[in-house]
């Protein structure tokens, strides 16, 4: 992954530094993190990391395509790994949890969307906000 990464970055025009490779790794270990919480995470492995360093080097590995955001709460953007599958997200306005669903789930309505308002939805960055079942049935 590292060669691969590194291939990537340097064909772009970049190089794979310790501090971008700690920030992608952050954000594959967190799931779903805010800048500060990628911060607290990197600081684990090299203190001396500071929060512009992180933003910046998020910046970049979103217009690399390697992390997405999206807005998960009124709080800093969430940032996640595209590694693993595109999804969307179910946010929980009681109990702020979030549930990662597969972006074939809306395929249809994607679909609908597109034919109908001659609009693409980028799925990745979508958030739907409601109650989970759990605080739906405490109410």
């Amino acid at each position: 992954m590292n060669e691969e990464l590194a291939a990537r970055l340097h064909s772009l025009g970049y190089r794979l530094t310790p501090q971008r490779q700690l920030v992608l790794q952050a954000v594959d270990k967190l799931g779903h993190a805010t800048p500060d919480e990628i911060l607290a995470e990197v600081q684990l492995h090299a203190s001396a990391v500071n929060a512009s360093t992180v933003y910046r080097n998020l910046e970049v590995l979103e217009e690399l395509g390697l992390v997405r955001h999206a807005h998960l709460s009124d709080r800093a953007p969430t940032y996640h790994s595209v590694s693993d599958h595109t999804h969307f997200h179910l946010v929980c306005r009681k109990c702020q949890r979030v549930v990662s669903v597969d972006a074939g789930e809306v395929a249809g309505f994607a679909d609908a969307t597109r034919a109908q308002h001659g609009f693409v939805l980028d799925v990745g960055h979508l958030a739907i906000f409601g109650e989970c079942v759990e605080c739906e049935t405490d109410a």
